[in-house]
C-alpha cells in the first residue's frame, strides 16, 4: 500500500495519497498518534492532509473492516539558507550560483522573485541552480522549497550589461600612465578594465564613470587598442577606443 509522498513538513499540511485495496469508507488515517484530515476517499485510495510531527512515524488507515498495516512517513524540517554566491549576475540569467545552508537535500525548487528554477542538490548543506532570466535589473528575493517547507531571506541582484560611451582623453603615450575617464552605463560593479589584453588599474566613480590608468603597450609600439570593461552584468568592448601615441625622437 504505497504512500506518496513519503515525506513532508514538520509543520504538517502535506497532501499525501495512500493507495491499496478495500480503502473505501475510511474513518481515520493516523500519522503516529495524530489523525490526518481526509480530503478524498475511494476503494483504492485515501488522500489526506498530514498533521504536524517529527521524525519517522507509522501511517495507518482505518475502515469499517479494520486497520491497515503501517507505512512509514518521514517528517522533514524547514530548510535554512545561510549564504548565496555569487550574489549578482546578468539580467539575462544563465549563470550558476551556489546556495548553502541546512536541510537542503529534498530541495525541489528555487524561486528568484516570481520565477522558479530547478536546483541540483549537492548535499544536505549545499545546492546549485542556474539563474533564470530576470524581468529587469535590481534585487529579488530568493526562496528554497523542500519537503520541509519554504524558506526565504536571501537576495540576488540582476545587473544589466555595461556600455562604454567615451574615453577622455582617448589617447596617450605608449609608455602608459595616462589617467582616463571611461563614461558609460551600468559600471558600478566593474571587475576589470583591459587595454588590449593588458589589465589596467581602475577606480569606480559612479554607475556611469570609471577612472583608469593606462598600462604600457606590451611591445612599446603605438597604435589603437581595444578597451574592454567587465562587470557582474557582462562585458562591453570599444574597438580601438584608445590610441597609444609614439614618443618624440631627436
Amino acid at each position: 500500500m504505497p504512500i506518496s509522498p513519503s515525506q513532508g513538513s514538520t509543520g504538517g499540511g502535506t497532501i499525501v495519497t495512500i493507495t491499496g485495496t478495500n480503502l473505501g469508507g475510511a474513518t481515520a488515517v493516523r500519522f503516529g498518534t495524530k489523525t490526518a484530515t481526509i480530503t478524498a476517499n475511494t476503494p483504492t485510495s485515501v488522500t489526506v492532509i498530514s498533521p504536524s510531527g517529527s521524525g519517522t512515524v507509522p501511517v495507518t488507515v482505518t475502515t469499517p473492516g479494520g486497520t491497515s498495516n503501517p507505512l512509514s512517513f518521514f517528517y522533514v524540517g524547514a530548510p535554512f539558507k545561510s549564504s548565496i554566491s555569487p550574489v549578482s549576475g546578468v539580467t539575462a540569467g544563465g549563470n550558476t550560483i551556489t546556495i548553502t545552508g541546512t536541510g537542503l537535500s529534498t530541495a525541489t525548487a528555487v524561486k528568484f522573485g516570481t520565477v522558479t528554477a530547478t536546483p541540483t542538490v549537492v548535499n544536505d548543506g549545499q545546492l546549485t541552480v542556474a539563474v533564470p532570466a530576470g524581468t529587469g535589473p535590481g534585487p529579488v528575493g530568493v526562496s528554497v522549497t523542500t519537503a520541509g517547507g519554504t524558506n526565504n531571506g536571501l537576495s540576488y541582484t540582476y545587473v544589466d550589461a555595461p556600455t562604454i560611451g567615451t574615453l577622455n582623453p582617448d589617447s596617450g603615450p605608449a609608455s602608459g600612465g595616462t589617467v582616463v575617464t571611461i563614461t558609460g552605463t551600468n559600471l558600478s560593479s566593474t571587475q576589470s578594465v583591459l587595454f588590449g589584453a593588458t589589465p589596467a588599474p581602475f577606480t569606480v566613480i559612479s554607475d556611469t564613470a570609471v577612472s583608469v590608468v593606462t598600462p604600457p603597450t606590451p611591445d612599446g609600439a603605438p597604435g589603437p587598442a581595444d578597451v574592454t570593461v567587465t562587470t557582474t552584468g557582462g562585458s562591453a568592448l570599444l574597438a580601438g577606443g584608445f590610441t597609444y601615441l609614439a614618443g618624440p625622437g631627436i
